[in-house]
């Protein structure tokens, strides 16, 4: 029964054109990144890297898949969040909206079951589109540009990984990038059950990442205390395994700051959802 009612709710999210609209900017946008560093990447590089070669004798194929896939990510990933919160905070207001919610509770279904449903469906389609974005980024970069060592440039130091010390950091990369988009589902959903349209919950997701992504920014120390338990600070840790050495006690710091996010958001809709009264 659980299964079935699953698949529909997936269901429901395929047949929304909004679904989509996360797909096309990011395959557009990979696109438009991988024309550009094909024509004019090695100015883009040189650009960069021209205070660098003042002081080191620089070569290899600096201009690779991995450094275009790096690159596409740092740009991309700030993003996708807001794409997301686009569909997961319609999974339960949605429904609200049209009536069909009253309908769905009145089912040989307990309201955890359908709140499970939902969140699941939402982590799914999170899940597939972070796949997608991993395709056109880091598998298209390999296809078009190659492998080669990884050339990252900090503020205050150079990291160069070595190709057959990369994938491995990917990975790690999109898994912590997967657990910081389930926060961003698990907001937008537990704020989708306390609304009754769509819009309420996709607005206010995306105003509280700003808010908490301009705090984190503010070097003002009557933040400095809150900092650290702001999900936005750790949402951006997949960097950490691009540094060599790797500091693990951050990563898993980050890591379990944001479990207990979606742990607490997902409860409270979990909690509201079973003594709402639903009466539209």
């Amino acid at each position: 029964m659980f299964l079935n009612l699953l698949l529909v709710e997936i269901y429901k999210i395929c047949m929304k054109p909004r679904s989509y609209i996360g797909f096309i900017a990011i395959g557009a946008i990979a696109m438009l990144i991988h024309i550009a560093m094909w024509l004019d990447g090695r100015a883009y590089i040189s650009m960069v890297t021209q205070s660098l070669e003042q002081s080191f004798n620089i070569e290899g194929n600096i201009l690779n898949g991995n450094l275009v896939c790096f690159i596409i990510l740092q740009m991309l990933i700030i993003h996708v969040p807001l794409l997301v919160a686009m569909v997961t905070g319609d999974l339960m207001s949605g429904e609200a909206a049209s009536g069909s919610l009253r309908l769905l509770a009145t089912k040989p279904i307990t309201r955890s079951q359908i709140v499970c449903s939902k969140f699941i469906a939402g982590l799914a389609y999170t899940l597939i589109l972070l796949l997608f974005l991993a395709i056109v980024s880091w598998g298209a970069a390999y296809f078009i540009f190659g492998s080669g060592d990884l050339v990252v440039l900090r503020s205050d130091s150079l990291v160069i990984l070595q190709a057959d010390d990369i994938n491995w950091r990917f990975v790690a990369a999109f898994m912590l990038a997967y657990l910081s988009l389930m926060l961003i589902t698990s907001l937008s959903f537990m704020l989708s059950c306390f609304s009754n349209n769509s819009i309420g919950p996709i607005i206010t997701t995306m105003a509280i990442m700003i808010l908490f992504t301009i705090i984190c920014s503010l070097e003002i120390q009557l933040f400095d205390s809150i900092k650290p338990w702001l999900f936005t600070t750790h949402m951006a840790s997949w960097r950490l395994f691009f540094d060599n050495p790797i500091e693990w006690p951050k990563i898993l710091n980050s890591i379990y700051i944001l479990v207990i996010h979606v742990v607490l958001f997902f409860g409270i809709s979990l909690y509201h959802f079973n003594r709402k009264d639903i009466l539209v």
